[in-house]
């Protein structure tokens, strides 16, 4: 599915809080997605949450290992060089065909101002292709890198991975959710959304995590964390 940019849909910018924004999406999908569908998404979504994948995540207090991804251009970048000047924000993403996933990069774009302002940057990490979040970059036309973690590899590290149930792939097989050709693999695993704030030293400042992909921090929340690490 293509969910359009803030500029395709004729908005120069959407500044509701996410959760407004989410729950006007919810309320399309509520409508328009058959309700079988809908049980089987709730199902997995349940059955993540009996697992306590978030509950399991990289901790506050943890070091981070270095890293080196591709970015949306292909090009090789690492944590280190991010870290050098600063505080990171990572945001760890499924892909551009998740309507969620769409409204906070969009969200987070918004205030990428504030966040540099703060003496950090901002990335997002997902497990699909380079090119794949080159068009996703474009599309949403985001100022921040979009990193390739081909294999989930660095979201493993951070506990955030899971492959996706049985009866929700087949769902997503029929709805063109392709995760073999977005993600590269044909592991059908993907993160659960998670945030993070790492100190200049790869320590955890900030770190949340929710195995309800429709639930995400508010970029307010992350500036405020900013705000109280700085002070």
């Amino acid at each position: 599915m293509k969910w359009r940019s803030l500029e395709e849909s004729g908005a120069v910018s959407d500044a509701r809080p996410l959760r407004e924004i989410f729950a006007e999406r919810k309320e399309l999908i509520a409508k328009y997605v058959p309700s079988e569908t809908q049980a089987i998404h709730a199902q997995a979504l349940a059955e993540l949450k009996g697992r306590h994948l978030a509950a399991k995540i990289l901790p506050v207090g943890a070091k981070v290992p270095a890293f080196e991804l591709p970015d949306h251009d292909g090009k090789i970048v690492s944590s280190d060089a991010f870290l050098a000047n600063g505080k990171l924000v990572l945001c760890f993403i499924r892909g551009r065909w998740c309507p969620f996933c769409v409204g906070q990069m969009e969200a987070m774009n918004l205030i990428l101002p504030q966040v540099e302002q703060a003496g950090a940057a901002l990335v997002a990490i997902s497990p699909q292709t380079v090119k794949q979040s080159f068009f996703m970059h474009d599309q949403h036309k985001l100022r921040f890198p979009l990193l390739s973690d081909a294999g989930n590899k660095v979201a493993r590290q951070f506990g955030l991975t899971y492959r996706v149930p049985a009866p929700q792939e087949a769902v997503y097989r029929r709805a063109f959710v392709n995760l073999p050709f977005t993600n590269g693999d044909d592991s059908w695993e993907l993160p659960i959304p998670a945030t993070y704030i790492l100190d200049r030293d790869s320590t955890v400042l900030y770190a949340s995590a929710n195995e309800d992909y429709t639930e995400r921090p508010e970029p307010g929340d992350i500036l405020r964390s900013l705000d109280q690490d700085q002070s």
